[in-house]
């Protein structure tokens, strides 16, 4: 089971990304990413989690859990 952060994170290795680079494409609080990437948080509002998929051009289904 992936959690979230891991399905970020292989979006951003495809496209050869950094954080920065993700939270300025969507509008996002590094600091967000940052906790989540740390584990001290484990969901992000739909809100946000929409402006990531966005961001990476990809669909929400792809950063869903199986």
């Amino acid at each position: 089971m992936f959690m979230l952060w891991e399905r970020i994170d292989y979006q951003l290795q495809i496209k050869k990304w950094s954080i920065y680079r993700l939270t300025k494409e969507a509008r996002l609080s590094e600091n967000l990413l940052y906790e989540l990437k740390s584990g001290r948080t484990k969901d992000l509002q739909f809100k946000s989690v929409c402006k990531i998929a966005d961001a990476l051009d990809i669909s929400l289904d792809e950063l869903r859990e199986e």
